[in-house]
Order: structure tokens, then C-alpha cells, then sequence
């Protein structure tokens, strides 16, 4: 290992040498984890598996869409579940006098 006498470096060279120290180290950090990766995905392999089945990475269930059960009375197009954040042609209406049974999808 190298020794540096940090007392003589100027405060642009310690900036950039701590610049450098910090890459270096991230890409210590990246190599190790690329060889580790390498040699967990080779045992699955060799134990007749893939690695994502492992882990479970594969199997991700999503959730259906959930069905309008309002609509814009003047823009079908405007739909809204029932779920979440009202959007602001519901509260409009509502405002406006209207009832959540007016905008109701049949």
C-alpha cells in the first residue's frame, strides 16, 4: 500500500483522492456482489434449479383492475371505481347537488 503524506496535498488533490476512494470502493462492492451472485446462480444450477425460482422473484401475483362503478355524466370516457382518491368530476357533481346513485353505472 501506497503511504501518502496528506499533510502536503492540497485540498483540491485530498477532494480528489476522496473522489477516488469512494469509487474504488463502490466498485469493490459491485465486484463482490457480481461474484457472489455468479456463485449462488452456479450451485442452483448445478442443484438443478434456477435462481429467480430460489428466491422467488418469478411469482408475482397482480391484481385485477377494479370495475368502474361510476361514470362522467357528460364524458363516459370518465370512469371511477369507487376506490381510492374521488376524482374531482365526482365531488363536482356532488357538489353541484348531484347523488353518488346519479353517476351510478348501471
Amino acid at each position: 500500500m501506497a503511504d501518502y503524506d496528506l499533510e502536503a496535498l492540497s485540498l483540491r488533490e485530498l477532494k480528489k483522492m476522496q473522489k477516488d476512494v469512494a469509487k474504488a470502493i463502490s466498485t469493490f462492492e459491485d465486484r463482490q456482489k457480481a461474484e457472489a451472485r455468479a456463485k449462488v446462480e452456479a450451485l442452483a444450477r448445478d442443484l438443478g434449479y434456477c435462481l429467480a425460482e430460489l428466491v422467488g422473484t418469478e411469482t408475482k401475483s397482480s391484481r385485477a383492475p377494479a370495475v368502474a362503478k361510476y361514470r362522467h355524466p357528460e364524458n363516459p370516457a370518465l370512469t371511477w371505481s369507487g376506490r381510492g382518491r374521488k376524482p374531482q368530476w365526482f365531488v363536482e357533481a356532488l357538489e353541484a347537488g348531484g347523488m353518488a346513485e346519479d353517476l351510478a353505472i348501471n
